[in-house]
């Protein structure tokens, strides 16, 4: 189990240096001149060299690489070129907004996506099976703008049984934070519990026609524990994957979500940091999700040792 850690946690570190290199390697060769959007109408080049020495544009790659690494590792990303506000404020304010609502996605998903893949394989065969596969179809094939735009239509406009838009903050009034996250997030989820259905239901139909299940049943088990302590615990590799992946990747991609919704998020930072030019915040943001994808994915590496006993050995999720 100790060289299984160990061997994940440096394979994590080596990817997280090489992000580090390609994040700033390619924001730097993103075409334009930042100094030339600071400097306005004045662009004379004295104008453009102080601007270039007061944020470190006139230096070295390396030596603006190195100062980089060092300041982020002390969670100093710099300051917005654009407003001078500290990136580190500027994440603290959006990323939590963000990260809530890919955590209560990402819970409706895998509930209703788990419970649906896991009756669609029991019931193969069946009108349940033929419902789930359908709703599933629908989740994969609407988009989520248009179901949006529909739920503000029908549900906040005609009903207001929820906000059209806007956010309150969890710690200053919980349940008007989560009637405001409430309906973006099932949006969020459609999608999401549509994929982990049908991978759910795959997973469980080779579970239920293996050897260790016939021989539970022949044992007498009761097809309750049966389905839950032997065919879903081993379909669980494959559902925890998509998980991990689909939260890492919510975590940076809630953009059009959090556009329609009003939520001031990660997204729409990262949006206005990529039309502005903003180089620091452009650093942070593609590091800090970076960094989201490979602490993610260790943790799903350890749930597989925890969900299969196999893999501490082997050190081999497949």
């Amino acid at each position: 189990m100790a060289r299984y850690l160990i061997t994940r946690a440096w394979q994590s570190a080596l990817t997280l240096l090489l992000s580090t290199i390609v994040v700033f390697l390619g924001v730097r060769a993103l075409p334009g001149d930042p100094a030339l959007a600071l400097a306005g109408e004045d662009r004379s080049p004295e104008a453009l060299e102080a601007i270039r020495h007061h944020y470190g544009l006139d230096q070295p790659l390396p030596l603006q690489f190195v100062r980089y690494v060092g300041r982020a590792a002390q969670g100093d990303f710099g300051e917005s070129i654009r407003t001078g506000i500290p990136v580190s404020s500027m994440l603290t304010t959006a990323l939590p907004v963000t990260v809530e609502l890919a955590i209560l996605a990402i819970l409706l998903a895998a509930a209703l996506g788990v419970g649906a893949g896991v009756l669609a394989a029991v019931r193969r065969g069946h009108p349940a099976e033929w419902l789930a596969n359908g709703l599933a179809l629908v989740g994969l094939s609407v988009p989520h703008f248009w179901l949006a735009l529909l739920a503000i239509l029908y549900l906040s406009v005609a009903t207001g049984l929820f906000p059209a838009s806007g956010f309150v903050p969890l710690l200053d009034n919980p349940v008007d934070n989560l009637h405001h996250l409430i309906l973006p997030a099932v949006i969020l989820g459609t999608g999401l519990a549509a994929i982990i259905m049908r991978q759910t239901r795959s997973a469980m139909l080779d579970s239920l026609s293996s050897d260790y299940v016939r021989t539970a049943k022949a044992k007498g088990l009761r097809p309750r524990a049966v389905i839950t302590h032997h065919a879903l615990r081993n379909s669980l590799i494959v559902v925890v994957t998509i998980v991990g992946l689909q939260l890492g990747g919510l975590i940076s991609g809630a953009v059009v979500t959090e556009q329609i919704f009003g939520l001031p998020g990660f997204g729409k930072m990262t949006i206005d940091a990529v039309f502005q030019r903003d180089y620091p915040v452009i650093q942070a943001v593609v590091l800090l999700t970076a960094t989201a994808y490979i602490v993610i994915n260790f943790l799903v590496d350890l749930l597989y040792s925890v969900i299969d006993p196999r893999i501490r050995v082997t050190g081999d999720p497949a």
